[in-house]
């Protein structure tokens, strides 16, 4: 298996600087070539500990599981959901699986008013530990407390240097002045930081497109393009999803611009699509998901260990190493949205996502045979 590939000047520099701030994160990546060649997951843990959120973007991909009524909250009212001491275990799990990153997401974290608490239970020491943010609350004195506490790096939502377009995307007046303020506030803070900006069809080879990559990298700040997926509340927009072509646009982008993707190579290791293999998600109620907009549940980390899950979500072919494809949910011509996402679109049910049990067969899987779950055990 060859997927070693050369580190970037800043990559380099990133881990000799972690090496000092947090040793022992360090020691865990330095490991992970070797985890990857013997076809273990390194897995980032995107952690949606809570879906509240003050804002109702476009292109939410959690939007399908924010409970919006009061009926909807009620029926659901007794569904167990992640607590501090259950951050603790994920972690002390995550941790013995030799991984080293986790993204605390939802919903927009900075409402949470336990974050304090989760950052604790997570254990800085331990992790290298971004939050995601929408930038509402992120001021000068929010981002050197998040700095104080071990959060290391903060990814912040930016979909164009237009306010107005930002505003409207993201359906909250105000929010690109929100935004630029909590640039200014993470740089100052000495948080790292990059960008992340959604891409759909009718953006991604547009001037302003390219004139918000240039500016970004004059600023010296990376920019994560993320494509719109048809999920959540993009569902149904299939006109507006990337194609192959557009794909390949946006990787030309990269070479000319700081910007990348989730199939850029990390770590100095290319396996093109990451779910499952660098990326898992992790939902409020246990679900371990391949990525945020696969809404297949692998196995529920409440009923059994993170680790079989992640190995069985490596059993299946499409997130196996020996796949090294780009995106499939994000690309219009790949099968996956037409094959497999009607069939997980129909079964999660506003809490949960769809078993995976009910969306792969026998010969989705590496040695042709469903591998059973205790979360979702075999019908007689």
């Amino acid at each position: 298996m060859s997927i070693a590939t050369v580190l970037t000047s800043d990559e380099s520099n990133k881990r000799n600087q972690l090496k000092i701030d947090k040793p022992y994160v360090y020691e865990k990546i330095m490991k992970y070539e070797e985890k990857v060649k013997n076809g273990e997951s390194i897995a980032i843990l995107q952690f949606q500990y809570d879906y509240q959120c003050n804002f109702k973007c476009v292109h939410c991909s959690a939007d399908d599981f924010m409970l919006k009524t009061l009926e909807e909250r009620k029926k659901h009212a007794d569904k167990r959901t992640f607590n501090i001491e259950d951050v603790k275990e994920l972690s002390r799990q995550g941790d013995e699986m030799g991984l080293a990153h986790i993204v605390i997401t939802g919903g927009e974290p900075l409402t949470y008013p336990d974050f304090d608490e989760v950052v604790a239970a997570i254990d800085p020491k331990k992790w290298y530990i971004v939050s995601d943010t929408n930038g509402w609350f992120l001021d000068d004195a929010r981002a050197k407390h998040m700095k104080a506490i071990g959060v290391d790096k903060v990814q912040i939502s930016l979909d164009s240097l237009n306010a107005e377009e930002h505003d409207e995307f993201r359906r909250k007046p105000g929010s690109h002045a929100k935004v630029m303020r909590a640039i200014d506030a993470a740089v100052n803070a000495g948080l790292n930081i990059i960008l992340s900006t959604c891409v759909w069809k009718s953006r991604v080879k547009s001037a302003e497109l390219e004139e918000f990559l240039a500016w970004s990298t004059k600023k010296g700040i990376g920019v994560y393009i993320t494509l719109a997926k048809p999920v959540g509340s993009f569902a149904g927009q299939l006109d507006e999803v990337c194609d192959s072509e557009d794909i390949k646009y946006i990787d030309a982008l990269e070479k000319k611009y700081n910007s990348f993707t989730h199939w850029t190579p990390g770590y100095g290791l290319d396996v093109g699509c990451i779910a499952m293999k660098k990326m898992v998600s992790i939902s409020k109620y246990g679900d371990i998901m391949p990525c945020p907009y696969t809404h297949v549940s692998m196995g529920n980390v409440f009923v059994e260990p993170l680790k079989d899950i992640i190995e069985r979500g490596l059993k299946v072919k499409l997130f196996s190493y020996d796949k090294k494809e780009t995106c499939y949910i994000g690309n219009i011509d790949h099968e996956f949205i037409h094959k497999y996402l009607p069939k997980y679109q129909d079964k999660y049910n506003e809490v949960e996502a769809a078993p995976y049990t009910e969306v792969f067969t026998d010969e989705d899987f590496t040695d042709g045979k469903m591998v059973w779950s205790p979360s979702f055990p075999k019908k007689d």
